[in-house]
Formats: C-alpha cells, structure tokens, sequence
C-alpha cells in the first residue's frame, strides 16, 4: 500500500523545509527527487508516487522554501519563477540536500540505499548531491548549468545517467560535452542518454514540450538503471 504525504524537516542554516514523500510497503530503497524550477508541484508529487510503486522511498523537498513555500509556478510564466531560482545558494541547496537525505538516511533507515533524479534545474541539483553525499546512484534529466559546477567531478559518487534533449536549444551540444569530458577525466562511471526528436522539459506530460516516445523510453531506462546501482 502507498503512503504519501507533506513533512516538515529542519535545516542546518535554522530553515523549515517542506518536502513531498511517497513510500510504499516493503521499500528498501530512497531516492531524493529534485523539482523543476516549477516546484514541487503536481507533475513532481505524481513522479514521486510513480517511483513509490516501484519500490523507492521518495522525498521531495521544496526547493524554493526560503522564498516561496509552497509555489507552484505556470509552465507557462517562466518570469514568476526567476527571482526564486535566482535566491537560491549552493549553500542553501546544500542545507536542503543534507536534511533530506538525513530523513531518508536516519529516519527511514535507508543509509547506504540512497540514489537522486532531479528534472532540469532539478537535474543540477541531484549532480551537487552526487558530489557532496555517498549515493549509489544519479539521474539527471536535462540539468542546465552542471557545466558551471565540473570542479566537483572527482567527488561524484555512484554512477550518473544523464537525459539530454537534442533539440534542447536551452543546453548546447557543447555543454553536455563539458559534463563527459570532466567525468572522463575523473574516471567516473557514467551513462549519457540524448533522445534526437525530444527537447528540454521533454519528460512532463504537463508541458508543451512534452515528448511521449522519449519519456517512456527515458523512464525504462532509468529504472533499469538505477536497479542496477542498487545491485552493485
């Protein structure tokens, strides 16, 4: 049977974060789920039971909680959103990520059993969780901005699979060859997956850009995959 459910955790810098959590019976698993600059919204609390059923503790903080708890921005109103992404640190992220991941770690038991997906600017933040904390693995579906952050490869952990859209006008060809090169370099084992037809936001049946044949393919791909990071 599936629980889902609002909590309330603390941060370390003395904020309240509000988080999204799914489970289902008989879990072994925790996977953090990182929003789009949307927010925790409908399409992101449906993704989290999805993965609840397949068998993945799941927490999704909110993270624009400093600014805006409970914001859910329009697919459609890009501008509403900028000033929230805009006040978010890579210490704030860090706050954030460390108190969900002690949620899952502590409170559920699941230390060692952790992995991350996170969906465009969500897909940064599960590469800044795969630097700082010990996951067995990371999904980043079309992360903007990762090229920004390659200082972190070495400490990457688990394995990564990322999700590009190759007529995604938002991330270049040459960033997402940034990402590979850097990961080469650190002799970090990763997937890189780029869907030709699809663009950015491709997975959300929410959005306009929304690319069913990719999804579906994406979503296979990356339960396989991180069933085998937990085999490992």
């Amino acid at each position: 049977m599936e629980r889902a459910e609002w909590i309330e955790l603390p941060t370390s810098d003395g904020s309240k974060l509000r988080a999204w959590t799914a489970a289902a019976t008989g879990r072994q698993r925790g996977l953090l789920l990182f929003q789009e600059a949307f927010g925790v919204n409908a399409h992101i609390r449906d993704l989290a039971q999805r993965l609840a059923r397949e068998g993945y503790t799941v927490i999704a903080p909110e993270l624009y909680h400093r600014t805006a708890p409970g914001f859910e921005g329009d697919y459609g109103d890009f501008n509403a959103v900028r000033k929230h992404m805009a006040a978010m640190t890579p210490a704030g992220l860090a706050a954030d990520i460390g108190a969900a991941y002690g949620w899952l770690a502590k409170e559920q038991g699941l230390e060692g059993r952790i992995g991350a997906a996170g969906y465009c600017m969500g897909g940064r933040v599960a590469w800044q969780a795969a630097v700082e904390k010990p996951l067995r693995g990371a999904v980043s579906f079309y992360g903007s901005g990762i090229d920004k952050m390659l200082e972190g490869a070495a400490k990457v952990s688990g394995r990564m699979l990322f999700f590009w859209g190759g007529s995604d006008a938002h991330i270049p060809p040459e960033q997402r060859r940034a990402v590979a090169d850097a990961l080469l370099a650190a002799g970090k084992p990763f997937v890189m997956a780029e869907f030709s037809e699809a663009g950015h936001g491709f997975f959300c049946d929410a959005r306009g850009s929304y690319h069913a044949p990719s999804a579906r393919q994406a979503w296979r791909l990356m339960l396989a995959f991180l069933d085998e990071c937990f085999q490992a």
